[in-house]
């Protein structure tokens, strides 16, 4: 699959579109014992939880290749508004899902014959 341009702006300069319809990308992750051994040691003192950091990028970067994929196989170019949403399920578990609109590029048809 080639990549798909993702935006989270309305409109792409250029590249007049048609609406497809919504498109996710969904994940869940788990926190594991070594994890929360770090951050409850690091909540002792304050700071950045690195491990958590790295666990949500990595959930970001599957919600959108999940957003991705799903925008291809509806036959979209593109995504536009593209946002996302995190939530704890429990507290060992965390969401993320990235949504947003499908759109396929509009081509004018340029050989069209005004005479």
């Amino acid at each position: 699959m080639t990549q798909l341009l993702v935006t989270t702006t309305e409109n792409i300069p250029g590249h007049p579109y048609e609406v497809i319809g919504e498109v996710f990308g969904l994940t869940t992750q788990s926190k594991n014992l070594v994890r929360n051994i770090g951050a409850g040691l690091k909540g002792l003192v304050g700071g950045e939880i690195k491990d958590y950091t790295k666990m949500l990028e990595e959930s970001r970067d599957v919600a959108v290749n999940r957003l991705r994929y799903n925008a291809s196989a509806m036959g979209a170019d593109a995504v536009v508004m593209m946002r996302f949403d995190t939530g704890s399920i429990s507290q060992d578990m965390q969401s993320v899902a990235a949504y947003g609109t499908a759109v396929r590029f509009i081509t004018e048809d340029l050989t069209t014959d005004n005479a």
